[in-house]
């Protein structure tokens, strides 16, 4: 028996050692949408000892978000996002640095969204132009980022895939932003996704115009803890 653990990171620490845990706690990520894949996205950098986490969502949880969302709950309907990750957060790790911004990451906040320097950028958006725009910006200012495309209509764990954004494939989401970003050197953006064709196509829009897309609670975990665990790699690589 190794001994008790006296940390919420003494886990963490027998594999990444005190340096990595420090590298960890001084590293500052964004994680843009804070829904189904970035919700887990968050809870995995939170329980890593990230020491600051920038979160950007405009959104409150609704009935529709519990299947798939992990800060979605019958007592968080009809609360902000971003304020339930800052809760739930400092539940874990009291000393974590959470920034909250309930609005939507465009175009028109770009400053505000990349502000202070941050290591890593974390896209977990579902609109096309706005994912645009933010990987754009990303590249612009030189900041490591990891993106998720499409999640939802799939059930094959066995196709998740990641890579650069330049060699992904299959994903008709990938392909879209590969042509939007194909002015750019984009080997910084390290992307999720999966080559599993889509199960079914969407045929309803919600009250916005987005097309309701059905899917697991399985799938959307498994991307957000990738993007976690590509930033807590490249975050603790000696």
């Amino acid at each position: 028996m190794i001994g008790a653990v006296n940390s919420v990171l003494d886990r963490t620490r027998i594999l990444l050692g005190d340096s990595g845990i420090q590298r960890l706690r001084n590293s500052f990520a964004v994680i843009a949408g804070i829904g189904a894949v970035g919700g887990y996205a968050f809870e995995g950098l939170v329980r890593a000892g990230v020491g600051h986490i920038r979160v950007i969502d405009p959104d409150i949880f609704s009935e529709t978000d519990i299947n798939r969302q992990i800060l979605a709950t019958d007592e968080t309907v009809g609360c902000f996002k971003v304020e339930i990750a800052k809760k739930r957060a400092k539940t874990i790790n009291s000393n974590i640095t959470v920034e909250t911004i309930k609005a939507m990451a465009s175009i028109e906040n770009l400053d505000e969204v990349f502000s202070g320097k941050p290591n890593y950028f974390i896209d977990a958006v579902d609109t096309v132009r706005n994912k645009t725009v933010l990987l754009r910006e990303a590249v612009r200012r030189n900041i490591r980022t990891f993106s998720s495309m499409g999640a939802a209509l799939h059930s094959n764990t066995d196709m998740i895939k990641v890579s650069s954004l330049k060699k992904t494939k299959v994903c008709p989401l990938a392909s879209l932003i590969r042509h939007n970003l194909r002015d750019l050197d984009t080997s910084n953006i390290t992307c999720v996704y999966s080559e599993e064709q889509v199960i079914t196509k969407p045929r309803n829009k919600d009250i916005h115009g987005k097309s309701i897309l059905g899917s697991l609670p399985t799938i959307p975990a498994i991307f957000g803890m990738i993007l976690a665990n590509e930033v807590i790699k490249d975050a603790t690589e000696t």
